[in-house]
């Protein structure tokens, strides 16, 4: 008996035994290595996943990367008929003229106040939704409720300021009415400056926060559900299971969505905020990006409006690399 058991042990240790295959240690199902080194061979292995990556490439190469040429105009003095290569360079004296303007504190803080509060407000609403409609145990009401909330963010921008001066329509909208009458006031909430950003924090929360929940929901499906178990069989209500075991397990995906944020400090959107200005608000409402159209095409300082865009991506660059390095020095999951 005991000969044969080494007699089974041996043929199995030598790859021969059924349903192992040829080879010491090889299991069955398992894929065939590429060999590293030869492009070929790799690119022959994974050609399907190279196809399906093609049509993003060329997105970024054509509209993304393309374009980038012309920032060179804002070291130079464009002239339309002399074109890009044409044009003499002038160095950094449009980025001096620029931070030499009186508009500029203005501008900087117009777009960082918008930001800050859209940061502060819009974002933790939509780490909020998110966990509410993940404590949502009816299917067909949580459904419901993500598909309503989906809706507004398909709406475009335009469709949003035209909703908006329905409701807040100075006599006759049906909200200047109603906050009107609350408050024993007479305010015209679209043209008084004081009312600009709350209405601009309310239709980004209106239209964002909804499509904002998706990530966070995915990320809420990955939590460990035995950790939950574990918590109620200890006592935890549910505000303790989701301050202690929902929030962490969701932290890299916060931070991460957090980066990206704070690189689109000064991306404020221009569709919005030029919908929404005139005359009377125009001192609280002229941010960097609608600057740029003012300038750059109203006025025709193409040189001029491209330094102050490229003044604007370049501090999102430098905020996305400092708040990811500040994510890592704490130990936390950044973008890279």
């Amino acid at each position: 008996m005991s000969q044969l058991t080494d007699a089974l042990a041996s043929n199995i240790g030598a790859g021969d035994g059924p349903g192992l295959g040829k080879g010491k240690g090889k299991r069955p199902g398992k894929p065939a290595k590429v060999p590293r080194g030869k492009f070929s061979v790799h690119f022959a292995h994974y050609k399907w996943l190279y196809l399906l990556l093609l049509p993003g490439v060329l997105y970024f190469a054509v509209f993304r990367y393309g374009p980038m040429y012309g920032v060179s105009i804002a070291f130079k003095e464009y002239v339309p008929f002399l074109g890009v290569n044409g044009s003499p360079w002038v160095g950094f004296s449009h980025f001096q003229d620029f931070f030499a303007n009186p508009d500029f504190p203005r501008l900087l803080g117009n777009t960082l106040i918008l930001a800050f509060l859209n940061l502060g407000i819009a974002f933790p609403l939509t780490i909020v939704l998110a966990l509410l409609l993940n404590e949502v145990r009816l299917s067909i009401l949580k459904r419901t409720v993500q598909t309503l909330v989906y809706i507004p963010h398909f709406l475009s921008w335009t469709i949003v300021a035209s909703l908006s001066f329905l409701l807040f329509a100075l006599d006759i909208g049906p909200l200047f009415q109603l906050l009107n009458n609350l408050m024993g006031t007479d305010i015209d909430f679209l043209s008084d400056p004081a009312w600009f950003r709350p209405l601009i924090v309310l239709q980004d929360i209106w239209k964002n926060t909804g499509w904002g929940t998706i990530i966070f929901l995915a990320a809420l499906a990955t939590v460990d559900q035995d950790q939950y178990e574990a918590a109620i069989i200890d006592g935890a209500g549910r505000f303790r299971r989701v301050w202690h075991i929902t929030l962490p397990g969701i932290r890299s995906t916060i931070i991460v969505m957090l980066i990206l944020a704070i690189g689109q400090t000064l991306n404020t959107g221009f569709e919005q905020i030029y919908l929404m200005t005139n005359a009377l608000n125009r001192e609280v409402a002229d941010v960097f990006d609608t600057y740029v159209y003012f300038v750059g095409i109203t006025q025709g300082a193409y040189s001029y409006s491209t330094a102050v865009g490229l003044f604007k991506s370049l501090v999102g660059i430098v905020l996305i690399f400092g708040t990811n390095a500040l994510a890592k020095r704490f130990n936390q999951s950044g973008l890279f």
